[in-house]
């Protein structure tokens, strides 16, 4: 579960402000349990044992399911990232950019591999020949089990400015047919062929539904990922603000018309579970590829 520092969020935060309800998420990791055995196991009564469970059913941290005349009670949540709020004081001008997930201009991709749009899959499932369709610029999620997607970000950097940092976020996850919470992946991140950093996916996450993810997407496909930013910076390259290579920003070429990046999964990584790229109206960050150039002028 991908969650942000806002009112939305309360729900969650608030599930998991009690030492009872935390006992359940322990209980319910292990097996699903009706209203009965939490009671037991707690030493509660079943309204207080219900009350608590509401609480966290209705944060979406449980799943609740009738059988005959028993509440059943069972975890969907693996894990809950709570992604806070990036300041960055830069004394720079700055231009952003944001490229759709699905205009890449070059691939090499193994299955799963395929595309989704608002109103479904984008081309055959499991053909990489459909990554060069002409739709895919309607794409709101891409994923491959290996191989890369590389995008050109336009350089509208005048000659008498000079680039200072540049920002990229998107959203990531891993790539497990269907989904796989626990699928770990590292994903790779180069600049014009220097290498900002590797990030390690945790999973293909499906606990949850997306907020933004169309109906028609299956409950077990890929839902969301994770919003991450890479900063590559005269100081070196980061990822949400933790060191991830020597790469500085003297050490890219950035005098071309547009800057080649590419993302994707490596074959000898030490995780090779895939890569899914989310863009609007897709996971839970309604947003393709942002690129932020921060420069300086002569004039400064």
């Amino acid at each position: 579960m991908d969650v942000d520092i806002t009112e939305k969020s309360i729900p969650v935060f608030t599930a998991l402000d009690s030492p009872v309800r935390l006992k359940i998420i322990n209980l319910l990791s292990k097996n699903k349990m009706n209203v009965k055995e939490i009671s037991q196991a707690l030493h509660l009564s079943s309204t207080i044992t219900i009350m608590h469970l509401n609480k966290l059913e209705a944060a979406n941290i449980i799943h609740t399911e009738k059988q005959g005349t028993r509440r059943i009670s069972s975890l969907r949540v693996d894990n809950i990232n709570v992604s806070f709020p990036k300041q960055l004081y830069v004394p720079y001008d700055f231009k952003e950019i944001e490229v759709p997930v699905g205009q890449y201009t070059e691939y090499d991709v193994k299955p799963s591999c395929g595309l989704a749009g608002q109103h479904g899959f984008i081309g055959k499932v499991d053909n990489p020949k459909y990554f060069m369709t002409p739709d895919r610029d309607k794409a709101g999620m891409v994923w491959f089990s290996k191989g890369y997607v590389e995008y050109q970000i336009p350089n509208f950097i005048e000659d008498q400015q000079h680039v200072e940092m540049i920002e990229i976020s998107l959203e990531l996850g891993s790539e497990f047919p269907f989904s796989n919470n626990n699928w770990k992946s590292d994903l790779f991140l180069t600049l014009n062929g220097k290498e900002i950093g590797y990030w390690e996916s945790p999973g293909d996450f499906s606990d949850t539904r997306g907020r933004l993810t169309p109906s028609w997407v299956y409950d077990d496909m890929n839902q969301y990922g994770i919003l991450k930013l890479f900063r590559v910076s005269k100081h070196g390259s980061f990822i949400d603000g933790h060191y991830a290579s020597d790469t500085l920003i003297s050490d890219l070429d950035l005098s071309g018309d547009s800057w080649t990046l590419r993302i994707g999964v490596k074959p000898n990584a030490n995780y090779v579970g895939g890569c899914t790229i989310f863009g609007r109206q897709f996971g839970n960050h309604d947003q393709g590829i942002k690129c932020k150039i921060y420069y300086s002028s002569e004039d400064d």
